[in-house]
């Protein structure tokens, strides 16, 4: 499963779609995510150049701020041309309030022409806006700029230059050298960790219009699905690569032309490999142990309806004692999540699996259900109350009862039919909404592992593979006569 990150592009437009808000919403569109946009200027211009710019009101750049932020979870946003003091000064403002998780600033200070931009008070604007930052994306011009420095001519003296504005400013620097003489094309990122080069070669285009804006707008999509910036960095530049190399068969316009941003879509080659999130990688690591699940005979007679009744009332009984425990535990989670979204969700599914859940066990069950805690059920509890050490590691453990249960509800659809036994149990796993709770946790997950640092990262890992076993043993052990020894201690 793949979290679709919302990223919102600040800065003008291009009417002809190849720079500005339109480049962006390709971009972020195109690298899987969902693009919303705020417009600080409205630009009458084609690939010859601007004719004309319209720039509204402040106070009405800060209400489109607001309204998006008001409604929506914001998980990155990317920040183009700001004309002046003014809107620099309500963007940071915004950026105060709101606290987005990722910013990335393309600091446009410096036209193709080589005219600046702005004004000395925007330049100064602008450089303290630069400390909002975690991603700065100069083009060496405007990093000249915003060091005070001559440009750069060389790649260590680039290099030496993107070390300044990091340690000026405390964000992480997209060097380009793409304005480098030479057939060379590379790129770095300079920041806390040193300096990570990706290699490049110069693609012969003058269709090269909204590359610095799509770039931007394509590093804040993959950083917010998971990948660092160095990994960003390299898928970018290969999908940018790609989008240059296949820029001249668009034919759009007599000037310089906009870049491919849909050439992957176009030609079948999306499905390359992109930077991997925390839930892929764990998910991919559990193949084993799903395919074992799927193999299980508790599975197959549920899937078959073969399943004798007196082993299917047996694991609602366990699974009503299971419930209960892990209803504690996902209120629990609400109380550690870090923002009042996270803290609601967990809180509706604690509800849900007091209420929901045990409708469907008291169904089968009556109210004579055996209440004793088999072996299998109490390693598992144990495992999730032990996993409450942090945030993330509880988010981890808890997981798999989301995700492997709509892996199994909406495969196992097929097998419905009227009179089937366990319809209702396959009903409730393969609804629409289960699936979409599925899909938030997995997010969550997601972003707590984003931000969590290498060790509560492996712990996190960790509790979902242990989690993910001990699902495994949950369902094979209704049907096990006896239960093997080894299986029924706790994993702590």
């Amino acid at each position: 499963m793949t979290a679709i990150p919302r990223v919102l592009s600040i800065a003008g437009t291009d009417p002809t779609g190849g720079a500005g808000l339109q480049a962006d919403l390709k971009s972020i569109g195109a690298l899987g995510g969902y693009g919303m946009a705020v417009t600080t200027a409205l630009v009458a211009q084609n690939t010859r150049g601007v004719r004309e710019v319209h720039v509204p009101p402040v106070a009405f750049l800060t209400a489109q701020l607001d309204a998006v932020s008001d409604d929506v979870e914001i998980d990155a946003v990317k920040i183009g041309m700001l004309q002046s003091v003014e809107i620099i000064a309500a963007v940071r403002a915004w950026l105060d309030r709101t606290r987005p998780p990722i910013v990335v600033l393309d600091p446009v200070m410096i036209a193709t022409s080589g005219d600046r931009l702005l004004d000395t008070a925007a330049e100064e604007a602008l450089h303290g806006l630069c400390r909002e930052a975690d991603l700065i994306t100069p083009n060496l011009a405007e990093l000249a700029v915003l060091t005070g420095r001559p440009q750069a001519e060389t790649w260590p003296a680039a290099i030496s230059a993107a070390r300044r504005l990091h340690r000026s400013t405390g964000a992480t620097v997209l060097l380009k050298g793409g304005h480098l003489a030479g057939g060379a094309c590379p790129d770095a990122i300079v920041g806390p960790d040193g300096v990570h080069e990706i290699a490049g070669v110069r693609v012969a285009t003058r269709n090269t219009h909204g590359t610095g804006c799509s770039l931007s707008s394509a590093m804040a999509t993959l950083r917010a699905q998971g990948a660092t910036w160095p990994e960003a960095l390299a898928r970018a530049k290969e999908w940018l690569t790609g989008a240059l190399t296949h820029a001249d068969a668009l034919r759009v316009g007599g000037g310089n032309g906009p870049i491919d941003h849909f050439h992957e879509l176009r030609r079948g080659t999306q499905a390359r490999p992109r930077p991997s999130l925390w839930s892929r990688e764990v998910w991919d690591a559990a193949a084993v142990v799903r395919d074992d699940v799927d193999a299980c005979a508790f599975v197959r007679g549920l899937a078959d309806g073969s399943l004798p009744g007196e082993a299917f009332r047996h694991y609602l009984a366990q699974d009503a004692i299971y419930l209960g425990e892990y209803s504690r535990l996902l209120a629990r989670a609400s109380t550690l999540a870090p923002t009042a979204d996270e803290q609601a969700f967990w809180a509706r599914s604690a509800e849900s699996a007091l209420v929901e859940e045990l409708r469907l066990h008291e169904g089968h069950l009556g109210a004579d259900a055996d209440r004793d805690p088999a072996p299998q059920t109490l390693a598992y509890t144990n495992h999730l109350h032990a996993s409450t050490r942090s945030y993330g590691e509880l988010v981890a453990a808890l997981l798999p009862c989301f995700w492997l249960y709509t892996d199994l509800g909406s495969r196992l659809q097929s097998a419905r039919r009227d009179g089937h036994p366990y319809d209702d149990w396959l009903a409730m796993y393969g609804d629409p909404t289960f699936a979409e709770a599925t899909a938030r946790a997995v997010s969550i997950a997601d972003a707590a592992a984003r931000d969590a640092g290498p060790r509560e990262r492996a712990r996190m890992t960790d509790a979902f593979a242990r989690s993910m076993t001990h699902e495994l043993r949950f369902f094979e052990a209704p049907l096990e006569v006896p239960a093997r020894p080894a299986e029924l201690s706790p994993v702590l």
